[in-house]
């Protein structure tokens, strides 16, 4: 945990090129997995392949949806400061780092560790409406709020 300044639009954009690299390896994947699949021999011996590359294709084309759906929902993330924790809140507390956007999980900005949760989230919930100096638990593991962005 080691910068104390954090610039909004920073991690926001790091987290959309984080969203933009997983859609564009998919795509690869996904062509890929098509090409195959169209070299694959038509005889009845060879079905189950087939079959299964569909499959493959049918749940990578369900991702795909999914990371749409999340970079879709970033663009609507503000980057406006506020004194109270809200969507698009940066919030540092004494345990973690969190981004209050959308459900990507962990990653790191800066030499940080940093947790993109969704407003949905148990975590997120717990925060909304707090500000710096106040306190929360859950799952019995108590936080303080340290920084607001």
């Amino acid at each position: 945990m080691q910068k104390n300044i954090i610039v909004k639009s920073e991690v926001r954009t790091y987290v959309k090129e984080i969203i933009s690299q997983k859609i564009h390896k998919l795509e690869n994947f996904m062509e890929f997995t098509l090409e195959a699949s169209r070299e694959v021999k038509k005889t009845s011996k060879y079905d189950s392949i087939r079959e299964e590359m569909q499959e493959e294709i049918y749940q990578m084309q369900k991702q795909m949806a999914s990371l749409k759906d999340l970079q879709r929902n970033l663009s609507k993330i503000s980057d406006y400061p506020s004194e109270r924790i809200q969507l698009g809140s940066i919030v540092f507390t004494n345990k973690a780092r969190f981004y209050i956007s959308i459900s990507l999980g962990e990653f790191f900005f800066e030499g940080d560790r940093f947790y993109a949760i969704s407003e949905e989230s148990p975590m997120a919930k717990m925060m909304f409406g707090k500000q710096v100096g106040d306190s929360f638990t859950l799952n019995n593991i108590s936080q303080v709020i340290e920084q607001v962005w």
